[in-house]
């Protein structure tokens, strides 16, 4: 299992997309910094690239990365070696990858010029979008071998995720605005792994005064144990569910 992650991590480093991304953030953060001096301000910031780029880039590497090491996987298959082993490996390396990318690429700059709570919520909810949507990409790649549909249906959740399920929340919350819909709205975020994060960076930077009643509600939420439990309860499920349901398809999958 070691072997395997060590040199799945190597490919990605041989491909130099590690060093491009890591480069890419890090040159962001800066800039931001260079912009303002106020912490609220750059977490605010950071927080609008983080929830919108880093989801889809791991969406397209992750399921690109799949399709160019097929051949290897393949080998690796033919080999006294566990699926299990073969597929775990594939993806820990890509989670590795761009959880670190995250770590250096914001948390360095973040060393330089200081960072509050709220900065360091941010670099926790990127590394989970980035294995998120890294289990989508692998789940999309192991239902075809059709790499451009693959590719389409990871960008289709992101799509989906990140743009059309907003207009759907917002469209509910405009038609029913007669009614006391704080549980209804705290349920519909459940069901989008960046819209919780947003949230969770926004309760962080005290925002939640602007959004009304709606707003002091999701406040005491999620500043309650039972809140954060709840939260970390959802996001495994978003995490392992999309992991687990690749893995038994890759298990029982005729390469």
């Amino acid at each position: 299992m070691l072997k395997l992650l060590k040199y799945a991590l190597y490919d990605i480093l041989k491909s130099r997309f590690a060093i491009i991304y890591t480069v890419f953030l890090a040159l962001v953060a800066i800039s931001i910094y260079q912009v303002s001096d106020d912490l609220s301000k750059v977490s605010l910031s950071l927080m609008n690239i983080m929830i919108m780029v880093v989801p889809l880039i791991s969406a397209v590497f992750a399921t690109t990365h799949f399709y160019n090491n097929l051949e290897f996987v393949e080998l690796m298959l033919a080999q006294p070696v566990k699926r299990s082993q073969v597929f775990l490996s594939q993806l820990l390396a890509v989670i590795l990858m761009l959880s670190l990318s995250i770590l250096i690429g914001f948390g360095l700059p973040m060393l330089l010029w200081g960072a509050d709570s709220s900065l360091i919520t941010l670099l926790a909810v990127g590394m989970i979008l980035s294995a998120v949507f890294t289990g989508f990409a692998f789940l999309a790649s192991v239902m075809t071998r059709d790499k451009a549909k693959a590719i389409g249906i990871s960008l289709a959740l992101w799509i989906y995720f990140s743009l059309v399920y907003d207009g759907f929340v917002l469209y509910i919350i405009y038609s029913f605005a007669d009614y006391p819909l704080e549980k209804a709205t705290l349920g519909l975020v459940m069901l989008n792994p960046v819209d919780l994060g947003r949230i969770l960076m926004l309760m962080q930077l005290d925002i939640s005064a602007l959004m009304g009643y709606t707003g002091a509600f999701f406040k005491q939420f999620f500043s309650s144990g039972i809140g954060m439990l709840v939260i970390l309860m959802v996001l495994s499920i978003w995490l392992v569910v999309p992991i687990g349901l690749s893995g038994r398809i890759f298990k029982k999958k005729d390469f």
